[in-house]
């Protein structure tokens, strides 16, 4: 089972073998903590799996919202508890690439960057080839027009929640392509995850946390006569 929160959607996905089988999602704002349970027991009820068939659960590490990730790993890690079951931790950015690969139609050449929003101008991002190898490690980056001079003229695709804002910026650039369907998605995971699987690669359940990207920073309190 795979697990994504790192957005305003919120996903799972059950997949056999890297192949998706089911998936359920919600994108109502600010609901993860309400959402995540019911959309993961109507997953399971839908097609006749009881929690005990689970092999393993994946979740998104980050980077993205903090919230979200603090309730997806929470999640994950007491799934995999409970049932006894690994721990996969898959990066946010690699999983929305994989989510950009399935969506368009890139060559050998093209460079795959997904984009997380993370307010105002800024993004967490990655730069990816075709076989999804990290070129650019995950990064907060607070975008301009001068922020991809050095993988431009080459041909990029973009996509994510953040890469909205750099449509003004290069939409009218013949070698920047935007994907723009929903790549925040449990079920770009399925592969991914698979691999790690397979290959025994597994996160610690006890002691796993969440990539934030950024530090968080708690918000000033609004109650009356406090400061």
């Amino acid at each position: 089972m795979h697990i994504e929160t790192a957005t305003d959607v919120c996903s799972v996905a059950l997949s056999s073998g890297g192949k998706v089988i089911a998936e359920q999602s919600s994108s109502e704002k600010l609901s993860h903590a309400s959402e995540l349970m019911p959309l993961i027991n109507r997953l399971l009820d839908n097609i006749g799996i009881q929690p005990s068939d689970l092999d393993a659960v994946s979740v998104s590490s980050g980077p993205g919202s903090y919230t979200g990730l603090r309730i997806g790993v929470s999640t994950a890690k007491g799934i995999a508890y409970a049932l006894n079951i690994p721990l996969i931790a898959v990066g946010s950015l690699q999983s929305a690439a994989a989510g950009i690969l399935d969506l368009s139609n890139p060559s050998d050449d093209d460079l795959i960057i997904p984009m997380i929003d993370a307010r105002r101008m800024e993004v967490f991002m990655a730069v990816y080839n075709r076989q999804l190898k990290e070129l650019k490690a995950s990064s907060p980056l607070i975008v301009d027009e001068s922020s991809f001079e050095e993988w431009l003229p080459g041909r990029i695709i973009f996509g994510g929640s953040g890469a909205a804002k750099l449509k003004t910026m290069f939409g009218a650039n013949p070698n920047v392509v935007f994907v723009d369907g929903n790549i925040h998605n449990a079920a770009y995971a399925a592969k991914l995850a698979f691999a790690r699987f397979e290959a025994g690669e597994f996160d610690n359940t006890a002691y796993f946390e969440p990539v934030y990207g950024k530090e968080f920073v708690a918000g000033a309190p609004k109650v009356k006569g406090l400061r």
